[in-house]
């Protein structure tokens, strides 16, 4: 059984794209198994709240992180004004390509997010996952998936994964590879033009 977090959406299903001055990326988004922090982030794109902002924090071999109205990394808030819960599924990992909730610790989400783009994980982490099997959080699918594909485990059931790029991970590699300052943060700005969502 292929893990469900890297299909493809089907016909008709709302996905997202989001236009960067690099190129787009089209994500899949998880509302059955991670619903408030998708129904925060397409409310978040109807009202055009990311629309110009920019991914102020960019780790090589890491993630892209964007979503702040400050541009800093401590800004930005949920729709209803307040942190959400966590909200994790033992079949939804941070894969590479996943869609996850930034957070300051348990049950602190607001508006940020990440894209991960760590395409390796080193055989002593996939042993550990392996060892943990079903139980600890960690389907033999899922291993398989970061072993192929890479991605950070460590996140796991720290951050919420509720999306799942599907084409534009180039763009999101591209992306990675900009110079940053001390903080991580693009020397030249990588802007998010337009969040948008459409029918697949």
């Amino acid at each position: 059984m292929a893990l469900e977090q890297l299909q493809l959406p089907a016909k008709g299903e709302e996905i997202v794209v989001i236009k960067t001055n690099y190129g787009d990326i089209k994500i899949r988004l998880f509302p059955e198994i991670a619903l408030k922090a998708v129904e925060n982030f397409k409310t978040h794109i109807k009202d055009q709240y990311y629309d110009g902002l920019i991914f102020h924090r960019v780790i090589k071999d890491f993630m892209i992180q964007g979503g702040d109205p400050k541009g800093i990394g401590i800004g930005g808030e949920s729709i209803w004004g307040k942190p959400f819960e966590d909200e994790f599924d033992i079949n939804y990992h941070n894969i590479r390509g996943a869609l996850s909730m930034a957070n300051s610790g348990p049950n602190t989400n607001g508006s940020q997010f990440f894209i991960v783009q760590n395409n390796n994980v080193n055989e002593s982490l996939v042993g550990q996952m392996k060892k943990a099997g079903e139980k600890g959080g960690f389907p033999e699918e899922v291993v398989k998936a970061y072993s192929e594909l890479g991605g950070t485990p460590w996140l796991d059931f720290r951050h919420t994964v509720f999306g799942q790029v599907f084409e534009g991970m180039d763009v999101v590699d591209k992306i990675a590879t900009v110079e940053t300052d001390q903080n991580d943060k693009p020397l030249e700005p990588v802007v998010m033009k337009e969040i948008s969502i459409v029918k697949y």
